[in-house]
């Protein structure tokens, strides 16, 4: 096999169209109705009181803090009714925001009949809607994509983010976050005949993918590796689509999510070990404290039976024994 030119980035094979069963043109199939379930996020909705912020994707800007010592911190659980709750409750529906192309976390499965959503996020968007309206059917779903789950909370358009979606310091300033209900850490993904080992040089001049607004783009470009990144994606999803379709050579995202991608496509794997450690929590809006409260009540009864019957259903293949939902941390 001759090598690439000196100074020349070596293309990855185009051949590749890997995976069981044309995962990549069902990865396709999906992207393209997530665009038109995602109209609802986008636009102001009859009866929402709030103003649509900044346009499709853009949140607020807010001044973000010199110092965050703790931003798993959140509200000490709590029952009693607020605004938000009494609004949420005269509405007869809970507004989630979900994503529906992460497999085994929030899908949408096009083989099944109906092609409900499914997932470990689903059935945790589920149980606190049973707990706050006594239906666990009580849920609508809006798909968003990465970059919109801030800007879907900002605005109103849903009263919470469940999404996989990474507590941080610079979004605490612009959301409220749940106690931490999953643990995780950045890893690379990449074909199991890749010269690729991990998080390390070996991603030095390779073509990589991220979702645009997501804790892998950060990371890549404060240690270096921005100029690498050739794509970013609205949907971690896209990533899989380009890497199978050979456009890129590694896709770099949360393991518990590579996994899950790792599942639909068997010559990708997970290279490496997790580089950073980060928690998944349920965003809402800042000014929502009786729901950040009550959701975190939820999530203390939700720890001890429930989180473990849907981590064995949906990630346990994938991710392996757990030990078991994070503890919580309040202030």
């Amino acid at each position: 096999m001759t090598s690439a030119p000196a100074g020349t980035r070596a293309r990855p094979s185009t051949h590749r169209l890997r995976g069981w069963g044309g995962v990549a043109a069902m990865a396709v199939a999906i992207v393209l109705t997530a665009l038109f379930v995602l109209v609802p996020v986008l636009h102001s909705q009859p009866g929402e009181d709030r103003p649509q912020s900044g346009g499709p994707g853009v949140a607020d800007a807010r001044p973000i803090a010199d110092t965050c010592k703790n931003p798993e911190a959140s509200l000490r659980p709590g029952n009693k009714n607020g605004p938000s709750i009494d609004k949420i409750k005269k509405r007869g529906k809970l507004l989630v925001g979900v994503d529906q192309n992460s497999y085994h976390w929030g899908y949408r499965d096009p083989n099944k009949p109906g092609g409900s959503l499914e997932g470990f996020d689903i059935d945790l968007a589920h149980e606190i809607a049973e707990k706050i309206l006594g239906d666990r059917d009580k849920v609508l779903f809006r798909a968003i994509p990465t970059n919109q789950r801030i800007a879907a909370v900002d605005s109103g358009q849903v009263d919470m983010v469940v999404r996989t979606m990474t507590i941080n310091c610079d979004r605490i300033e612009q959301v409220a976050f749940s106690t931490a209900y999953f643990e995780t850490g950045q890893q690379v993904l990449a074909p199991k005949d890749s010269a690729i080992t991990g998080y390390d040089e070996s991603l030095k001049g390779k073509k990589l993918c991220v979702a645009s607004g997501s804790t892998a783009e950060t990371k890549l470009e404060s240690d270096g590796y921005g100029e690498d990144i050739a794509v970013k994606v609205p949907n971690q999803l896209d990533c899989l689509v380009r890497l199978q379709l050979g456009e890129v050579e590694a896709v770099v995202t949360d393991g518990a999510l590579g996994a899950g991608q790792a599942a639909q496509d068997p010559t990708i794997e997970l290279k490496g070990e997790p580089v950073t450690k980060e928690y998944y929590g349920i965003a809402m809006d800042k000014e929502a404290a009786d729901l950040v409260a009550r959701v975190n009540q939820i999530l203390v009864d939700y720890r001890k039976s429930g989180w473990k019957t849907s981590y064995t259903k949906w990630l346990a293949a994938d991710l392996g024994p757990s030990s078991g939902p994070p503890a919580p941390k309040y202030r």
